[in-house]
Order: C-alpha cells, then sequence, then structure tokens
C-alpha cells in the first residue's frame, strides 16, 4: 500500500480500541463517540480486507490478523512522535536571528531584547544589520524589523505608531533641514543614511530632523532633544515581519509578545 492511502486515521482509532479493548473508552480518548469509533474500525477492516476485533461472552477481543500488525503499528506511531519532536526542536530553540536598522537596534531594539535576556539568561540573539529588502531564505533569519507603510507579502506586526516627530538640539539650529531617505526635506544643511544619523545630528545643533517618534522618546525625555510642534502621521513604521513558516514559531511568537509588552 503506497505511504499516500494509508488509512492513518482508522490506524490511530485501532491502536487506542486495541490497549482499551473498548469501543467507548477508546471514544473517550479520543474525543469521539463510541459509533464514529466503530465506523472507522469496520472502514479500516474493509481498506485491509481483513476481521480486527471480535465480539465474545467477555468482552472485545482482537483477532490474529490484528495481533500480528499491532507491535510494528504502535512503533510506528512512536516513529511519528519522534519525528514530531524533531522537528520541533529548532523552535524550542534559544538563538533567535533578529534582521533590523542599526537606528532602530541602538535607539530602541537593543534595550528591549537585554530585558528579554535578563528574563532568561538561556536566551542567544543574532543581530544583523539590515536596511534594505530582506531575503529570508539567504539570511536564514527567524524575523526582521523595516520600515514600511505596511507589512507586505509577510505576517507581521507594528511596532509603535506612524508618527514623525519634528526635534531639534536642545540649543541648536532649529530653521534648517537634516535629511535622510524616510525624509526627503527641501535644502537640507545635510544628508544622511538614516534616521539615527538624522538625530544625532540634530543633537549636535546642525538642523532639525522629522523622525520617528519611536526613536526620539528617550532623548525628548532626557532634554537632547526639544519637540518642535506636534507629531506628523507620516504613514511609515517599523513593522515586525516573517514568512508564515517562520511567523509560526513558539520561540518566534514568544519574541513578538515581548516586544510589544
Amino acid at each position: 500500500m503506497k505511504r499516500t492511502h494509508l488509512p492513518l486515521n482508522g490506524l490511530r482509532v485501532l491502536d487506542a480500541a486495541a490497549r482499551h479493548l473498548s469501543f467507548t473508552r477508546a471514544a473517550d480518548e479520543l474525543a469521539v463517540t463510541p459509533a464514529a469509533v466503530g465506523q472507522q474500525i469496520r472502514a479500516l477492516e474493509d481498506t485491509l480486507g481483513v476481521v480486527l476485533f471480535r465480539r465474545t461472552a467477555r468482552g472485545l477481543e482482537l483477532t490474529p490478523e490484528a495481533e500480528g500488525g499491532l507491535e510494528a503499528l504502535r512503533h510506528g506511531f512512536l516513529c511519528f512522535e519522534d519525528a514530531v519532536r524533531a522537528m520541533q526542536a529548532g523552535q524550542s530553540s534559544k538563538v533567535l536571528t533578529i534582521a533590523a536598522p542599526r537606528d532602530l537596534t541602538a535607539r530602541w531594539l537593543a534595550g528591549r531584547l537585554a530585558d528579554i535576556a535578563a528574563a532568561d539568561p538561556e536566551l542567544r540573539f543574532h543581530l544583523i544589520a539590515a536596511d534594505e529588502a530582506i531575503d529570508f531564505t539567504e539570511a536564514n533569519l527567524d524575523v526582521a524589523i523595516r520600515l514600511m507603510v505596511d507589512k507586505g507579502e509577510h505576517e507581521g506586526v507594528r511596532i509603535g505608531g506612524t508618527e514623525f516627530c519634528r526635534v531639534a538640539g536642545a540649543a541648536g539650529d532649529t530653521e534648517r533641514w537634516i535629511a535622510w531617505p524616510g525624509h526627503a526635506a527641501p535644502d537640507p544643511i545635510i544628508r544622511v543614511s538614516d534616521a539615527g544619523l538624522a538625530i544625532d545630528a540634530a543633537v549636535r545643533g546642525l538642523g532639525r530632523a522629522l523622525v520617528p517618534e519611536l526613536l526620539v522618546r528617550n532623548d525628548l525625555e532626557s532634554g537632547a532633544l526639544q519637540s518642535l510642534g506636534e507629531s506628523v502621521d507620516q504613514g511609515l513604521g517599523y513593522w515586525l515581519i516573517a514568512p508564515t513558516p517562520q511567523w509560526r514559531q513558539a520561540k518566534v511568537k514568544r519574541l513578538v509578545e515581548q516586544l510589544l509588552g
């Protein structure tokens, strides 16, 4: 019989019924009705062309045909369990590979990961600096964080909002702009490669910058930066993303909960 034709549901019912020698107790174990157990056994008997159980004055008994295959069947189920545990081993791994922009890592992610690691000293993180498109297959990533309009083709959740702040140094230039790829400011005094460098330039008094609010909270609280008016919704946000298989991993689900908590 081809593997694709193996009656796995029926074999699972046979295993339970053979252990209990009772359709009723097998039904309780499998969370189905006794009638459903009887139907599965009859269907399995029709498929195999053998009788598996007989009712006697003493109750339900296995036929010699059923007994002849039972040891191998149970060994097969143990192998299935081993296979499942092996496939789940990667999900229980204590290593997480994360791709994220350098500025977000320095100003937000690293602090969060430090808190998470303090609660679980066995955790290990592999951080990859990534500001452009991510290839999950080549990079062997668990998750990535990108500044985007939406999550795109992957599973994902947004970290923080889409608000950007106009900021400048406490005593610096508040008129001229600092430009970066997320804000193409008109006639800037300086152009830099990411929001983190724009923030650094603003702290040093070079000018004002429009940057994600998520990145400047600490600088605003400490007084290193001043806010110039209300926040602006730019429609861009940091998205924590992964392809569906990675997103379903237990370790990734825990990470998402912890980062958003």
